[in-house]
């Protein structure tokens, strides 16, 4: 085990074993990105899909900052999360469009169109430092720009991860019946959900159009999705000594009632679709992959 790879572990504060799923499945991934790399212009643009708690963010850090660089390429990642509109934005879109665009997550809460100008400008030779957006989950906010990462040299990869990452559209008539009770007793009429759907059509799609190769991670089921999510916030309590912002399993819960309908969309639609798809168990493992 390299020593990057041995202080990601420790950082991310992942069981020891973590090390066997590297050599395993990451690192072929990484001799993957690079002969797709070898066959393309700079940067190339790499997703990674991943519903929450799948483990995606961590797979960044593991290619950008251990894997890719010990095959001598440069990456940087651009996590959608960070891309999510200021809270007083979201608050005007929940008060506009609808009340549930208040809660974070779903596509319309990014900003979408600025996702295309970091990439488009992180593709220019010699470009002038490119600043990417931080959010805090914790302040539900974008941090302020003293906060925002600098690059200043153009990447090899770049990778752009996130829960929603290409997905497409649902057909028009698939919006009808309602998912769960949150649709049902909170958009009876598919305002809020017939809005995300025009999204996906819109500066997502120009968004997910920069991707050149999809990576996606697949939990079992939705279930697993809401297990590991709460497992997530659980964390986050404990690491904040039980602070109110932290989320109770209830408001988890309900948070992730908004992710459901286009988790199972993109279930059914992106594997067929993506370069490299990894099967997950329940706890996250990978148990297979194409």
């Amino acid at each position: 085990m390299s020593p990057s790879v041995a202080a990601l572990i420790a950082e991310h504060d992942l069981p020891a074993d973590y090390a066997t799923l590297v050599e395993r499945w990451w690192q072929p991934l990484a001799r993957d990105i690079a002969a797709w790399r070898a066959a393309a212009p700079a940067p190339l643009v790499v997703g990674i899909n991943g519903a929450q708690g799948s483990g995606k963010s961590t797979l960044a850090a593991f290619l950008e900052r251990a894997l890719l660089p010990a095959l001598g390429l440069s990456a940087v990642t651009l996590s959608l999360d960070d891309l999510y509109l200021p809270r007083a934005d979201r608050l005007a879109l929940a008060r506009d469009v609808h009340p549930l665009f208040a809660t974070r997550g779903v596509p319309g809460t990014h900003d979408a169109a600025l996702g295309c100008t970091l990439i488009d400008a992180l593709r220019v030779p010699g470009h002038a430092p490119v600043r990417i957006p931080r959010f805090s989950k914790a302040d539900d906010d974008r941090l302020p720009e003293s906060a925002w990462r600098n690059v200043t040299a153009r990447p090899d990869i770049l990778l752009l991860e996130g829960w929603c990452v290409g997905a497409r559209p649902e057909p028009p008539d698939a919006l009808l019946p309602p998912v769960n009770a949150l649709e049902a007793e909170e958009d009876a009429e598919g305002i809020w959900r017939g809005h995300v759907n025009a999204m996906l059509g819109g500066s997502y799609a120009a968004l997910f159009a920069r991707i050149e190769r999809l990576v996606m991670l697949r939990p079992p089921n939705f279930e697993a999705v809401f297990a590991n999510r709460l497992l997530q916030e659980r964390k986050l309590r404990e690491g904040a000594g039980g602070a109110d912002r932290v989320m109770s399993d209830a408001a988890v819960e309900r948070f992730v009632r908004h992710y459901e309908r286009l988790t199972r969309h993109m279930f059914a639609d992106l594997p067929q679709r993506a370069d490299r798809l990894f099967l997950l168990d329940a706890q996250q493992r990978v148990i297979s992959a194409r």
